[in-house]
């Protein structure tokens, strides 16, 4: 109560402390200990789990009753995530559990992506399985040495107690861009499957093309040039005969279809930009969707964990597998399953304003105790165990 009320300054309010799990019945609004309910209408509620029993047989019923709580508490922490991969199991479907966080290193982690990260490891370590870290790195623009060092230091702290305590991950620590030349071969295998183009429209043109949600869109010009062709002009493009934003690769799906993410949508684009991790080796660099599920497919993720916002992606997810999977170059499958995001009232998630604050210096960077960064919080004195779920 008294910490609600000398936070009114700052991102955390008083509902923020419920989703944190620092609940209100901790501690006695009278004074008293743990294991208080807090006050109805006027009257001390009695100690939870039932009034102090006694005479014969006390000892036993309170045991029944912490066993019954224990059990009661267990359920309640079942999901349906937990549930689908307690089903995959016993199908045999899987004999192991491997789930993933992908961050992209384009910023630092926070408050949101606790429930990410904890959610990922956490089915993971349920089920006796394991968690890879790996960074989707797939656009150089905006990435940062400075940002993977942070989100390697955030989750060590966030799963295993500690900034320097021992990696929870499985292995080395994997990258999108160790998977390069393997996107690149796989894109020239949907070329050669007609199932791919080189488009040279303007990104204007693009969008106008595109068409809306009530309006279907149209067909490239460049659509139905010849797989040899595009083929040629792809090959190019990687060694650097093309200016930047001249060309781009793009999937041969349906542009008429509901779901404009499967309108064609880019594969590859050209763009001239050092990498954190490769160099200058590449010029152009797969987009997102694309990178994201073959990277998935060749680690063996069994359960691909990721919020709402990539439901509709899902099917060019599948799509993007499915192709590829006959070229030889993937041999899993993964699914990919959606949960909801983590918001907070009155609390700024979104890093590309958070991004604007530090770089307007209206904090002073990210880990400033304002901020509702992992590394924020953690100054603030939040342990781990506050921001697991």
């Amino acid at each position: 109560r008294d910490a609600a009320r000398g936070l009114s300054a700052a991102f955390v309010t008083p509902g923020v402390y419920q989703g944190m799990k620092l609940r209100a019945m901790t501690q006695s609004p009278f004074g008293g200990s743990k294991g208080f309910a807090a006050p109805s209408r006027g009257r001390m509620l009695a100690p939870i789990g039932g009034l102090q029993m006694r005479g014969k047989g006390n000892k036993a019923a309170k045991e029944a009753a912490k066993e019954a709580a224990a059990e009661e508490a267990k359920a309640a922490r079942i999901h349906f995530i937990s549930n689908m991969i307690k089903d995959d199991l016993e199908s045999g479907k899987h004999e192991n559990v491997l789930t993933r966080f992908p961050p992209e290193p384009n910023g630092y982690l926070h408050l949101g992506h606790a429930k990410s990260v904890n959610l990922n490891y956490g089915v993971a370590k349920e089920f006796g399985g394991v968690t890879n870290m790996r960074f989707d790195d797939t656009n150089p623009v905006k990435e940062d040495q400075e940002y993977v060092d942070s989100i390697k230091e955030d989750v060590r702290w966030l799963v295993s107690g500690s900034t320097d305590g021992p990696d929870p991950w499985n292995g080395e620590v994997r990258h999108a861009s160790d998977y390069f030349e393997t996107f690149y071969e796989a894109a020239k295998y949907l070329i050669n499957q007609d199932l791919a183009y080189v488009e040279e429209l303007s990104a204007e043109e693009m969008k106008e093309y595109r068409g809306s949600l009530k309006q279907p869109g149209r067909n490239s010009p460049h659509r139905d040039r010849p797989k040899e062709e595009s083929l040629d002009l792809f090959e190019r493009m990687r060694a650097g005969e093309f200016e930047d934003g001249s060309m781009c690769l793009r999937a041969k799906i349906d542009m008429s279809s509901p779901n404009l993410n499967m309108r064609d949508p880019a594969l590859y684009r050209i763009r001239r930009a050092t990498h954190v991790m490769t160099g200058d080796k590449w010029c152009i660099y797969p987009m997102y969707d694309y990178a994201h599920c073959l990277s998935d497919a060749l680690e063996g993720i069994t359960h691909s964990l990721c919020t709402l916002e990539f439901e509709d992606h899902r099917p060019l997810y599948d799509w993007f597998v499915d192709k590829v999977l006959d070229s030889g170059l993937i041999e899993a499958r993964p699914r990919q399953t959606e949960f909801s995001r983590l918001n907070l009232q009155y609390t700024v998630l979104s890093k590309r304003k958070l991004i604007q604050l530090v770089e307007d210096k209206h904090v002073n960077g990210w880990s400033d105790p304002r901020m509702p960064t992992l590394s924020g919080v953690r100054r603030r004195g939040y342990t781990p165990e506050a921001l697991r779920l």
